[in-house]
């Protein structure tokens, strides 16, 4: 039970008077733990719990955090997380999982909020997977049915049209690509929906990690493209879930 049920409860059984209720969650915003001050209030405001961003932390604070999230909500992500953080939040929050493609921690998930809308996540090349699946993952734990249609890059673009039913299905769809990153022009080119792209860092050289695809996406000609940022698999995630809610 999260945080704010909690005090709703009370309040609903006379233990807590709504001016304490207030008092209590003005005050409470957030919670500093020294290293690290939790936004408890997040999902009050937008929808959704803070995220843990894994990357530069050690395993004992990425596991503390996720103790605490867990302790005020119902969904707690972690992203861009390693297997050794994974172990180490295992052993104060046992329900976590770890979806290693996506290298994101989850402890409990949504429900899914209308299984007839879904969003489609769909990759270039195998090597885009993994920001993919941080997508993927991403959005179907926040609540939206998820679909994948992986490695129908436009060097071989009849893998891609072979499956124009599933694509004209979907309510939003999350594009990712690497290289010079062509694959979004031709699915906004085929579609009558929202289409988020996500660049990618694969490529030889001249891509410059990354930056070729984005500069290639945020050209695109055409329309109802919206562009993240290289490798932002969760913000593409995350955004798509917002629209197809």
């Amino acid at each position: 039970m999260t945080y704010l049920k909690n005090i709703l409860n009370k309040v609903k059984n006379n233990e807590m008077s709504i001016e304490e209720a207030s008092l209590l969650l003005r005050n409470n915003s957030y919670e500093d733990m020294g290293f690290a001050k939790l936004d408890h209030h997040r999902k009050i405001r937008t929808g959704f719990p803070e995220v843990v961003f894994c990357q530069g932390k050690t395993a004992q604070q990425v596991s503390n955090i996720v103790h605490k999230l867990a302790e005020h909500n119902s969904v707690v992500l972690a992203t861009r997380a390693t297997r050794e953080q994974y172990n180490a939040v295992l052993q104060q929050t046992p329900n976590a999982v770890y979806h290693e493609a996506a290298r994101v921690i989850e402890a409990g998930t949504s429900e899914i909020e209308d299984e007839s809308r879904y969003i489609l996540v769909v990759s270039a090349g195998t090597a885009d997977i993994p920001v993919a699946e941080e997508a993927a993952v991403t959005a179907r734990a926040m609540g939206s049915r998820v679909e994948r249609l992986y490695d129908v890059g436009v060097a071989g673009i009849h893998r891609l049209l072979d499956n124009k039913d599933i694509i004209d299905k979907a309510n939003v769809i999350i594009a990712v690509a690497g290289m010079e990153g062509a694959l979004i022009s031709v699915i906004g080119g085929l579609v009558d929906k929202p289409v988020v792209a996500v660049p990618t860092s694969i490529g030889y050289g001249a891509s410059f990690q990354g930056l070729a695809a984005l500069l290639s996406m945020l050209n695109t000609c055409a329309e109802g493209v919206a562009v993240v940022n290289i490798d932002n698999g969760f913000g593409a995630g995350y955004f798509a879930h917002m629209i197809n809610k």
